[in-house]
């Protein structure tokens, strides 16, 4: 077992909710898209959330927004491997964020140790890749492609009877995929994909019963900066970090292990706030 496996499994034993910090490699994330493309300024960004506390990072070479086109896996690839081999170096527990097996494949050799995949596994090679690598599998919610995707929370209201039964029963049938391919259930990590094919009312919804997935395994809830909690208060991205904080915190009362977040050091001192009001568990 490498190190940053081991660091992962001590990790989630101890029980708190981890902070997974995102490094965006991309021209066109919604909320920091160019912002971290040349080296000089990813290195700067890796720093910044191994110094606020990260205890994971999420590398993606490919934008999740509404409306993003795919990325082919050679341009994904130029993009993450350096940004992962230097966060490896750094000791750092490394995810890579694609839906390309051919990326997952190279990351993982290059000391990711986690894949997540925003397709909930629309084929089975991510699985596979998981396997292969003794790697963990974060399988997100979602109904297609990001390209196919109505604009921010405009998901149809309509779009689900149940959206928390049905969310569970499709991450549940994801999940049965992935062990088909082999891959250990006890690596699978499940995501409620908030804002991914959702209206805000959807993500609302989902982050309220957000424990109802947590038999399927460990929770990811990544609601930071994301255009559902601008419904009530129009703002653009970068000035939502007081409902990521709330929507951060009410998941992890709902149960969630692992929040994926842009803004690392305010999410730990709202945690331990929290945690010293006695309002989540220490």
């Amino acid at each position: 077992m490498s190190d940053s496996r081991a660091d992962l499994v001590r990790m989630l034993a101890d029980g708190r909710p981890l902070i997974m910090g995102i490094l965006n490699v991309t021209p066109d994330s919604f909320s920091d898209g160019g912002a971290f493309l040349g080296e000089a300024s990813w290195r700067r960004r890796l720093g910044e959330l191994c110094e606020e506390g990260a205890d994971l990072i999420d590398i993606g070479g490919e934008s999740t927004r509404p409306g993003a086109e795919p990325v082919p896996p050679d341009v994904q690839l130029e993009r993450v491997l350096g940004p992962v081999r230097a966060a490896v170096s750094l000791g750092k527990v490394v995810s890579i964020d694609t839906t390309s097996t051919l990326v997952a494949r190279e990351a993982c050799e290059a000391g990711a140790v986690v894949i997540n995949d925003v397709s909930c596994l629309a084929h089975g090679g991510l699985a596979r890749v998981a396997r292969d690598f003794d790697a963990w599998l974060v399988l997100m919610h979602s109904r297609g492609a990001m390209a196919a995707m109505a604009g921010y929370s405009a998901y149809p209201e309509d779009g689900y009877r149940d959206v928390l039964n049905e969310v569970r029963d499709e991450l549940a049938q994801a999940c049965a995929r992935a062990a088909a391919e082999g891959l250990d259930p006890g690596k699978i990590w499940v995501d409620p994909g908030l804002g991914f094919h959702k209206s805000a009312a959807h993500s609302y919804a989902m982050l309220r019963g957000l424990a109802a997935l947590r038999g399927l395994g460990p929770v990811v809830a990544g609601a930071s900066r994301k255009s559902f909690l601008a419904r009530d208060v129009p703002a653009p991205p970068l000035e939502r970090i007081g409902g990521s904080i709330v929507a951060a915190l009410a998941a992890v009362r709902q149960g969630a292990s692992i929040l994926r977040v842009h803004d690392v050091r305010a999410t730990r001192q709202a945690l331990a706030v929290a945690q010293a009001l006695g309002e989540l568990p220490c």
